[in-house]
């Protein structure tokens, strides 16, 4: 793949992969080697976060449709040596995090994806895209729960902070952009609809009494984790690549 052509996404938007897409490889090994490489990479390329994610709920049974959307992330990484993550010197200590979700985003079981970028000043310091566990009922309990994982990974953050000796100047603020699970998180009330949240509802909500974060409403334009949720169309994707920090290193 060292002559690919590049492409400018990692993934393609559609069709989208299931498990019954293409035929089954006659040797699947290759296939999990790569995409067992790629897990390493993606800890400093979160722009290929979510196309491995996705590649590797195939590793039982990869087909060639799979292997093709392998190779397309490496066509992509071809184009991109140079990209990563700057970490500058001057930097605010202020902790914040973007959280999102995909609902029902898998056409083959429905489930959702859930994804958090967490935010040390300007810098991308942790981030997750995972398929979530069972199937959300509403958009809003999907969203929840991303905000439930957000929260849990910015209290370790926030913990390994403080045992560093560094004090933050105001609480960690988690940005969503779904309004009712913003609400759900402001509401003292707790809605009888959602009592199937029970555990997640009261983890944030006993975070936000105690003063340890908030939880903000973020318009959909200005939410980075999609990039970590969905395959996105070009110009979209190369939009928010940018705003999520992994750009290219000035020639030193």
């Amino acid at each position: 793949m060292t002559n690919a052509k590049p492409v400018l996404t990692p993934m393609a938007s559609s069709p989208k992969l299931t498990l019954t897409s293409g035929k089954a490889l006659a040797n699947p090994t290759k296939y999990r080697q790569l995409v067992g490489s790629l897990q390493y990479l993606q800890f400093t390329r979160l722009d290929i976060a979510f196309a491995v994610n996705k590649l590797s709920q195939f590793m039982h049974c990869p087909t060639d449709d799979h292997w093709q959307a392998a190779k397309r992330i490496l066509r992509y990484l071809a184009g991109t040596p140079s990209h990563g993550i700057f970490f500058s010197s001057k930097n605010p200590l202020n902790l914040h995090a973007y959280s999102d979700a995909d609902w029902g985003g898998d056409s083959f079981d429905y489930a959702s994806t859930n994804a958090y970028i967490i935010y040390l000043g300007t810098h991308p310091i942790s981030w997750s895209a995972k398929k979530q566990k069972g199937v959300a009922r509403s958009s809003t309990e999907a969203e929840y729960r991303a905000v439930a994982n957000a929260v849990a990974k910015l209290r370790w953050v926030c913990n390994i902070l403080t045992e560093l000796g560094i004090e933050l100047p105001t609480p960690p603020t988690v940005y969503c952009d779904n309004v009712g699970a913003t609400f759900l998180c402001a509401n003292p009330v707790f809605h009888s609809r959602m009592k199937h949240i029970a555990l997640d509802y009261h983890f944030v909500r006993g975070h936000i009494q105690d003063g340890a974060l908030r939880v903000a409403h973020v318009h959909t334009h200005d939410q980075l984790t999609d990039v970590l949720t969905k395959p996105l169309p070009r110009a979209h994707f190369l939009h928010l690549r940018n705003k999520i920090v992994v750009t290219e290193a000035s020639p030193s």
